[in-house]
């Protein structure tokens, strides 16, 4: 059996575990939900229980590493996250030492929101578009933004580079769990649409007449067949993004941007009002945009969904493997 690394996707919904070669291709899979309601210890049990069932699956094939993705904030190298707003208790959680600890070897930690972009740079977007430097927004439970730079995860001072999710748009806009109002995580997140439809009354009913719980894949459902209310969400969520990307595009001038993430599968709902919303704000765009956004042209600021649907758990598998390259070890 052939070498093979291990990626861990932490989520504030589900956790993921994989075995990926080091080419890109999963072996092996384990999933499930995250026990947010257990604490942190009992997720951390999970997770190395995952990894343990997986290792004896190939316990003929060698172990090249362990990567974990992680919802930040989260102090680098060390792995320590601090008031991550999607991990409700785990404030202070020494999440590398804890699990070293349990497994007994290194473990490589970054944020969920780098290894997607840091994925997504060398399986997806950026190596069909020929990019080495790019900028991800991951939409999912809350919105994560990660960037590589020259092929090299862009870190920061203290490792929490890349809180775009909690960039202030509105100062008047809703709390936001990380203690600032109007971030473009209350406005482009699968939690933020399910909020907003519940707002605009968005609803739909069995043919009981018993109410459903709103998901935001529903509420995608509800604005495909002509809802008024439901495509009200998606248009707000596109003028959010694309404020967010002005900024980012205004600061960065990079040539490729990434939205992934669950809440990405609407992007025929929110992207024209993104588009619109970017080419309105951002005169670097104006000066740089491609005449197709979908066809990529060398020196032209390109906006891109997600090629890949588990960026994240590629990339977490491949850091140990390009520690030196993409991120501390």
């Amino acid at each position: 059996m052939a070498g093979f690394s291990i990626g861990v996707d932490l989520g504030g919904t589900n956790l993921r575990v994989a075995a990926v070669t080091p080419r890109g291709e999963r072996l092996d899979h384990i999933s499930q939900p995250t026990r947010l309601h257990a604490g942190p210890y009992a997720v951390l049990d999970d997770m190395v229980a995952a990894i343990h069932t997986i290792l004896d699956r190939r316990r003929n094939a060698e172990l090249s590493g362990i990567g974990v993705g992680s919802p930040g904030p989260l102090e680098l190298p060390a792995g320590i996250l601090h008031h991550p707003p999607n991990l409700p208790g785990f404030d202070g959680l020494r999440l590398r030492e804890e699990l070293e600890s349990r497994l007994g070897g290194c473990v490589s930690i970054d944020s969920d929101a780098n290894l997607a972009a840091y994925g997504e740079c060398l399986l997806g977007a950026g190596r069909a578009f020929g990019a080495e430097s790019l900028c991800m927004l991951t939409l999912g439970t809350g919105v994560g933004s990660g960037m590589v730079l020259e092929g090299r995860i862009w870190h920061g001072m203290q490792g929490a580079a890349g809180e775009s999710g909690h960039g202030p748009l509105d100062p008047n806009g809703p709390p936001c769990p990380c203690g600032a109002r109007g971030c473009l995580e209350m406005y482009a997140s699968a939690t933020a649409i399910v909020r907003r439809a519940g707002q605009l009354g968005v609803g739909s009913a069995e043919g009981n007449g018993a109410a459903v719980p709103l998901t935001a894949s529903c509420v995608a459902q509800l604005a495909n067949s002509g809802d008024a209310r439901a495509l009200q969400v998606f248009d707000e969520m596109g003028r959010a993004l694309g404020l967010s990307l002005s900024n980012l595009i205004n600061a960065l001038d990079l040539p490729l941007y990434v939205v992934g993430g669950g809440a990405a599968a609407a992007w025929p709902l929110f992207a024209p009002r993104m588009f619109a919303t970017v080419r309105e704000m951002s005169y670097v765009y104006r000066l740089s945009m491609p005449d197709d956004p979908a066809v990529y042209q060398p020196g032209r600021t390109h906006i891109t969904p997600a090629q890949l649907s588990d960026a994240g758990l590629l990339g977490a598998a491949l850091l140990p493997l390009h520690a030196h390259d993409g991120a501390r070890a």
